[in-house]
């Protein structure tokens, strides 16, 4: 599909309602409006109509918009049809749609892509607008507004503008580096000082512990322990549905079961793991294999301990036995305090005690829980929201690096400062990110 071709789509969902949108963009944008309406509406007023296929025949009345661009969402002429919501009349609008020359229909993301290449979004936008369909918590919702504002684009545009500016500079002293009126190591110490400030800039903002990230993909609490500590029970309690088996057979868990819940606000991915032991069987093995993984990748372990058989004292198993990876926060539980005496295990004083199945210090840990979750995601403050956003910027960080080392011939100094102002291109979707467009907008609703 290209520019040229006129697209349309409903953007609104499919199902009964009151009022059903239809869309329309490209260069025909103007005749498929009057081929239904029999006349063009004044610009940007919504005007009510009677709609009518090829042969006559009225297909509704409705409110329509006639919008000539480029100032439009997309930058081109567009229109809307605000037709009633029943499934009947908006399949007859669309099939009346689907006869008109060099109309067809939109693939998923068509429009918000048309908006980019025409300029009206830069890419950091448009992944805003893909964050906000996706959003499932406020503070989701937050960020996804942030980054749809323009606020990593702006700053992303700020550093281009000042890395093009020293490379015109670098590139005119090599241009005039014969005249004898040009101050080469005034220059050069100018040079230095604009890009360390720079540097340390985009530094400072890839040292954010990936809060942006965490808050977008959800942040990761992995429940981990030996087989019968109660991981599933407590993960049923947490997410208030049975989304795991529980038995008391060591082992039943063992596979990998995520349950995605809003926490204050905030995305939190619980994790319930196989039961960490000498495996028994090779399909044993490969469960508590995947547990490893999960709490290597892990924002927060919750290591849970039950009562042993013998007494209702608490296994004396260390994190060492259980390979608890080093630098991932960890909180230990001692679960099934519902069937421990009352000071059997009053030696441990820093562990958290519940019990899933009479709610005792349930709210305790979804507040330990939670307190972790807005450590990490720093209140969605955080510019750097995606993957592909940190490493443009590592990777300018990294040129400018290298400029600084000082040992750089003048040309290799500029060829650096190019590359730099690349690595941002690419973050803003100015260069070599036709693949990445095809990734990102498939992903879209149509009709958006």
């Amino acid at each position: 599909m290209s520019n040229a071709s006129t697209i349309y789509a409903p953007a609104t969902g499919f199902g009964r309602a009151a009022i059903s949108v239809i869309r329309i963009s490209g260069p025909a944008s103007a005749d498929v409006l009057g081929r239904l309406t029999g006349a063009l509406p004044p610009p940007r007023r919504l005007s009510l109509r009677t709609l009518r296929n090829t042969d006559g025949d009225v297909l509704d009345q409705a409110l329509v918009a006639w919008m000539p661009g480029p100032g439009t969402v997309t930058g081109e002429d567009m229109a809307e049809l605000h037709l009633h919501g029943g499934l009947a009349v908006r399949s007859a609008v669309l099939g009346a749609l689907a006869t008109v020359p060099g109309c067809e229909p939109a693939q998923p993301g068509a429009f918000t892509r048309r908006a980019f290449l025409n300029g009206r979004l830069d890419l950091t936008e448009a992944e805003g607008i893909a964050d906000l369909i996706d959003a499932e918590t406020e503070a989701q919702r937050r960020q996804a507004l942030r980054q749809l504002d323009g606020a990593l684009g702006r700053q992303v545009a700020d550093w281009r503008t000042r890395l093009i500016d020293l490379l015109a500079g670098v590139e005119a002293a090599l241009d005039f580096s014969d005249e004898g009126d040009v101050d080469e190591a005034a220059l050069d110490a100018a040079l230095t000082a604009k890009a360390a400030l720079l540097r340390d800039e985009i530094a400072r903002t890839l040292a954010d512990g990936r809060r942006g990230e965490r808050l977008r993909e959800g942040f990761v609490v992995v429940l981990a322990g030996a087989p019968n500590a109660g991981k599933s029970t407590l993960l049923n309690a947490l997410s208030r549905r049975d989304a795991a088996i529980v038995s008391a057979i060591p082992g039943t868990t063992r596979d990998v079961i995520e349950v995605r819940c809003d926490l204050g606000g905030l995305p939190v991915i619980l994790v319930d793991t196989a039961g960490l032991r000498d495996a028994g069987d090779p399909i044993e093995a490969e469960g508590i294999r995947r547990t490893r993984v999960r709490m290597e990748q892990a924002d927060l372990i919750l290591l849970l301990r039950a009562p042993d058989e013998a007494g209702n004292a608490a296994s004396h198993t260390d994190e060492t036995d259980l390979h608890v990876p080093a630098g991932v926060p960890t909180l230990t539980i001692r679960t099934k305090q519902d069937v421990v005496a009352s000071g059997a295990e009053a030696e441990d004083q820093t562990a958290l005690r519940i019990s899933a199945l009479t709610g005792l210090g349930l709210d305790r840990l979804l507040g330990r829980i939670e307190a972790q979750a807005a450590e990490a995601v720093g209140g969605g403050s955080a510019l750097i929201t995606r993957e592909r956003h940190r490493l443009g910027l590592a990777r300018c960080r990294d040129h400018l690096d290298r400029l600084l080392a000082g040992s750089a011939l003048p040309e290799l100094a500029a060829e650096d400062l190019r590359l730099a102002v690349r690595a941002l291109g690419e973050v803003a979707g100015m260069v070599g990110v036709e693949e990445l467009l095809d990734r990102l907008f498939s992903g879209f609703c149509i009709g958006k």
